[in-house]
């Protein structure tokens, strides 16, 4: 099996319009293209954006009994499909099938005119499942020919398209599911774990492991709460989600101060992080690419791996539950992540998170 790339994530949302309206106004993607009934997706809107090489799939159902509707009525928007592209699906599915995976939908064909994507859908965790992307690369710009009609798309990248990749997705699990999850991607999907932290926030722990496919395309830092320690946001997730899922998808970009002052003056939050942080850079880290002046207004961490550095910052999360956000990262040369970013990362979402748990508690509601 050949996993090549990330080929896009769908997010199950209660109003795919006015969620494309937000992701457009604050995070500068275009809508690439929509599908409905009209174009056979029976049940469901859809909208694609586009920007650089993401896409992101955004659909409602439109009746209860959908599947984007059900997942929506028990997790609140979020990620349900992360999409995988391959060099043969038929063989692809047969594959995972055959080491372990759940069918979901058997291997069909997408065709309109000259163009002509086969897709197939296999379990993943939770209620997130893959769906398995072969593109003819002459017509791969049609996404889902007959089913999705494509709009005028932007000519190419801009200098106003800041975000070109998706570089990871952070996945929160269940305790005891860590282990599981890493066995399932290395036996079904063939990817190797290529980095593990144990991540202490205080009086909270979490145990950390991420997995890679072979082509680096695919990356998932997958996490699960120590229970042996304070409950946290890990746990919040879990109850705020009703399960595992997708806790954030990372956006890499290459030039991260320009990104994080632009899409804070389109109204995107950042978490904070203290100047105590950056008091302490030069002697943990000595030398960095990006001057400290510029990162300690914006909130920026720094971090580095054998082969180069990294920049990353948490976007504040937007969802009612608090659950879903999106972090964006520039990587300097790294390949994995750093030994120090992450509990960093971890400690600004749970100063986020801090007031709205104990909002929540006082008050005796759920979110």
């Amino acid at each position: 099996m050949e996993i090549l790339d990330t080929d896009h994530i769908e997010l199950h949302v209660g109003d795919a319009r006015q969620a494309a309206h937000q992701l457009c106004a604050a995070y500068g993607f275009h809508v690439y293209g929509q599908g409905g009934p009209e174009t056979g997706l029976a049940g469901q809107r859809s909208v694609l954006l586009g920007q650089r090489d993401i896409r992101v799939l955004l659909t409602s159902g439109l009746s209860g009994g959908h599947r984007a509707s059900r997942y929506v009525a028990q997790h609140g928007d979020g990620v349900a499909v992360v999409a995988f592209g391959c060099t043969d699906v038929e063989a692809a599915f047969a594959e995972a099938v055959a080491k372990g995976a759940t069918p979901i939908e058997a291997p069909r064909r997408l065709t309109d005119g000259d163009a002509t994507v086969v897709i197939a859908e296999v379990s993943g965790f939770g209620d997130v499942t893959h769906r398995l992307v072969q593109r003819d690369p002459a017509t791969r710009e049609r996404f889902l020919p007959g089913a999705i009609d494509m709009s005028a798309a932007p000519a190419g990248p801009t200098d106003d398209d800041l975000l070109h990749t998706i570089d990871h997705a952070a996945i929160c699990l269940q305790a005891g599911d860590l282990d599981p999850t890493v066995r399932y991607y290395e036996q079904v999907f063939g990817f190797s774990m290529i980095f593990q932290e144990y991540i202490e926030v205080g009086e909270q722990g979490m145990h950390s492991k991420v997995v890679q496919s072979p082509s680096g395309g695919v990356t998932f830092t997958l996490i699960q709460p120590d229970l042996s320690r304070r409950a946290g946001q890990i746990d919040d997730f879990l109850s705020w989600h009703e399960g595992p899922g997708v806790q954030h998808i990372a956006f890499s970009t290459h030039d991260i101060v320009r990104a994080v002052r632009t899409l804070s003056e389109r109204g995107v939050e950042f978490a904070q992080t203290p100047a105590s942080y950056y008091e302490m850079l030069d002697a943990r880290l000595g030398a960095v690419d990006v001057p400290v002046e510029q990162l300690s207004p914006l909130g920026i961490l720094v971090d580095r791996d054998h082969w180069g550095q990294m920049y990353q910052i948490f976007a504040k999360s937007t969802h009612i539950r608090r659950t879903y956000f999106n972090e964006l990262i520039d990587r300097h040369g790294a390949r994995t992540f750093g030994t120090s970013n992450i509990p960093a990362l971890y400690a600004a979402k749970e100063r986020e998170l801090a007031a709205v748990r104990n909002t929540t508690l006082s008050e005796g509601t759920a979110l």
